[in-house]
């Protein structure tokens, strides 16, 4: 009987300590993942703040009404060519 059990014993052993080695090794490669998958992150949302930022420039009061004036030739009516409508 010992001489059945002395065996399997001794490969539960080296079947475990191969498990939890193999573990640690995934743990630490998907570890080592998460940390360049957070840095992508970082840096989209550098860049995602920096087009914020300039989709802001672009999109104020004065650029578009410069942008209107040059490229389309368009101009600020006078109040006699304002007309309101009421309802």
């Amino acid at each position: 009987m010992r001489a059945v059990v002395l065996p399997l014993l001794l490969l539960a052993v080296v079947a475990t300590a191969i498990s939890a080695a193999y573990t640690k090794h995934q743990s630490r490669k998907l570890f080592i993942e998460l940390q360049e998958l957070q840095e992508q992150r970082d840096a989209m949302n550098v860049e995602w703040g920096q087009l914020q930022l300039e989709q802001s420039t672009y999109t104020t009061h004065g650029r578009v009404e410069g942008a209107a004036r040059e490229r389309l030739g368009m101009q600020v009516p006078s109040p006699q060519q304002v007309t309101i409508l009421r309802p």
